[in-house]
């Protein structure tokens, strides 16, 4: 048999190899070689016939086939702080998904919070989504702060192929985010079936702002759908999201519920957006007390075994030089307070995956782990914000708020704030972080840990701004062949839509209720699942805040914003150096202007305004 054959597809059953290697060599009558060749044509109808029905490890075309997806996605953590990609945080449930999942090395985000959220909700590049920088609404059409509508949702695609959506935790994509605001940019406005969360983006995690259930603000003494003794908004998340799927599997109301069996069972989205590790650094005293102690040294000794961790992962290369620190620990002050923030924001993370972990048990006690599309991924790199860390004392001496009791709201998200019983919050040095009345932020060193080995933060176009982990966990699947592998292709949140629309057999739409709907700008990763090279035609764009980047391929250039600065392009050949260290835009400089000029061709097409700007006149 020919394999390069265009009319022989890649597997064939033993009958039809046999009956197409009978096709004749030697010289027969013309009559005989009409027969064979007759014999021939139905072998191969045959054979198109049974290899379309071989149980094969991609998605299938049957509704009762069709896999839950479950994503999940942290907040404002860098590149390296998960264990399986070169962490000394614990991180058991992640890392079990890395094994027995894929990871992918060179995953992108927006670089920040509220644009990664539209563009992984949209399969969109943000600015088309609407929130091209946050939720303010500037004037233009790509700076609205709210969703458009000439996008859907994955959920609005998914609830169109029979899913029932669900989600836990942070919303951001929407500047109507008051009780008596408009919510028809709220989830369940835009797809989901249930929610419990915030729709704002940051807050305290012991009292967060903007806590909803459905469409009803809620706070956590009033919710009417979950209690707990001690409220901790991650663990909230966590909870809220097995309570989702245990009641999806075992509804309380059903029609003839004994004779349903799980070929009839809608198929499950679930959305959870942890806020984790966010500022402020809130934790628990029991998880602070498992990282006493690790952080004692400084930056330096943890950037370097996380460096050494993610080579022998296979996640970076050992060719790539690790970037140099961005604070000289020697000098730094107030040295046993940073150590303690920095306690504080690995006891957040690990207490995040300690909910993961209860999502996982839960998708295997309802045994649907097996046919569950699990994805884990960050918003964007670490953050060096240094909101809290300075001293409020001389503000707040003397000052308390009158109490909000059990139904008041907390509106604010930084201080000036209180807790629930009146405290002012406090913040900077000598206090220490992870109480309720505490607000402070872990900084630029530990952020600079966080998103080893690159350069750059939240917010920058660098490595260190836009790269994030990104795990795949799905049993049925996976070929085995990938299964704890890495795939090294780049990738884009603006690829999750294409993915979850090919998997679900799901139809995204070209107009809804009249509106014209942008079609998805990225690509399916299924390939990658059976370990197939991604292919690209487009290079992936960049912008927030001035920040500019334009990946494509092996290339990619890069311009940090800088206050009254022209606008500087580097260039970067990214398999020999993506720590983004060797500048080759002098060497190379007609290479660098055809990327230019891709980049604005791309900025061009999806409405990005030069930054900064003023906003529109109405």
């Amino acid at each position: 048999m020919n394999q390069s054959d265009p009319f022989v597809p890649p597997y064939w059953p033993p009958l039809q190899v046999t009956l197409i290697n009978m096709y004749p060599t030697k010289p027969y009558s013309p009559r005989t070689s009409h027969l064979f060749e007759c014999v021939r044509r139905f072998a191969l109808y045959l054979g198109v016939i049974s290899w379309f029905m071989l149980p094969i490890s991609i998605p299938r075309s049957s509704v009762a086939d069709q896999p839950n997806i479950v994503v999940i996605m942290s907040d404002d953590m860098g590149f390296s702080d998960i264990g399986c990609y070169g962490s000394e945080i614990q991180t058991p449930h992640l890392d079990r998904l890395a094994r027995n999942g894929l990871r992918y090395s060179q995953f992108y985000n927006t670089s920040r919070c509220c644009p990664t959220r539209a563009a992984l909700l949209t399969g969109l590049y943000s600015h088309q989504a609407g929130i091209g920088l946050m939720t303010g609404d500037r004037g233009f059409d790509a700076y609205r702060g709210d969703l458009n509508q000439n996008c859907q949702t994955f959920a609005e695609v998914l609830r169109t192929a029979g899913y029932k959506n669900y989600m836990s935790g942070k919303w951001h994509v929407t500047k109507f985010t008051g009780p008596n605001a408009s919510n028809h940019n709220w989830p369940l406005q835009r797809g989901f079936d249930r929610f419990y969360g915030t729709i704002t983006g940051a807050g305290s995690f012991w009292d967060p702002a903007t806590l909803c259930r459905g469409n009803r603000f809620i706070t956590p003494e009033n919710d009417p759908g979950y209690s707990s003794k001690d409220f901790y908004y991650t663990d909230a998340i966590s909870d809220n999201a097995v309570t989702f799927i245990r009641d999806h599997y075992n509804p309380k109301e059903q029609d003839d519920s004994s004779s349903r069996n799980s070929a009839d069972r809608s198929p499950l989205m679930m959305y959870v957006s942890y806020t984790s590790a966010h500022w402020p650094m809130h934790a628990f005293k029991s998880d602070i007390t498992k990282y006493q102690g690790t952080y004692d040294l400084g930056f330096t000794p943890i950037r370097e075994a996380r460096y050494r961790k993610a080579i022998e992962e296979g996640l970076i290369s050992q060719k790539w030089a690790k970037s140099p620190g961005a604070v000289d620990w020697t000098t730094t002050p107030n040295k046993s307070w940073d150590i303690r923030n920095m306690e504080v924001y690995a006891a957040m993370v690990d207490r995040m995956d300690q909910g993961i972990g209860k999502i996982i048990d839960e998708l295997e006690a309802q045994s649907a782990l097996d046919n569950t599309i699990v994805i884990y991924l960050q918003d964007n790199g670490g953050c060096a914000e240094g909101y809290g860390r300075s001293p409020n004392a001389d503000r707040i001496q003397g000052k308390s708020f009158p109490s909000l009791g059990r139904n008041g709201l907390q509106t604010k998200i930084w201080p000036p704030m209180q807790t629930r019983d009146g405290r002012p919050l406090k913040t900077g040095p000598p206090i220490l972080a992870g109480a309720e009345d505490t607000f402070v932020a872990y900084g630029p060193g530990w952020a600079n840990v966080s998103n080893t080995p690159f350069r750059g933060y939240k917010h920058d176009g660098l490595e260190g701004g836009i790269s994030s982990p990104l795990i795949i966990h799905w049993p049925a699947g996976l070929s085995k062949t990938v299964r704890n592998g890495i795939c090294h292709n780049p990738c884009h949140l603006i690829d999750l839509m294409p993915t979850f629309v090919a998997a679900a057999n799901a139809k995204y739409p070209t107009v809804v209720n009249g509106k014209p709907i942008q079609p998805m700008e990225g690509i399916s990763l299924l390939p990658s699942f059976q370990g197939t090279t991604l292919q690209r035609e487009m290079p992936l764009g960049f912008e927030h805040h001035g920040n500019l980047a334009l990946r494509d391929g092996r290339w990619k250039i890069v311009s940090s914003y800088r206050r009254d600065q022209p606008t500087r392009w580097e260039l970067y050949d990214m398999e020999v150096d993506r720590t983004e260290l060797n500048d080759l835009s002098e060497r190379m400089p007609d290479k660098l202007q055809a990327m230019v000029r891709q980049w604005q061709s791309w900025a061009d097409r999806v409405g990005v305004k030069k930054w900064p700007f003023s906003n529109k006149k109405k």
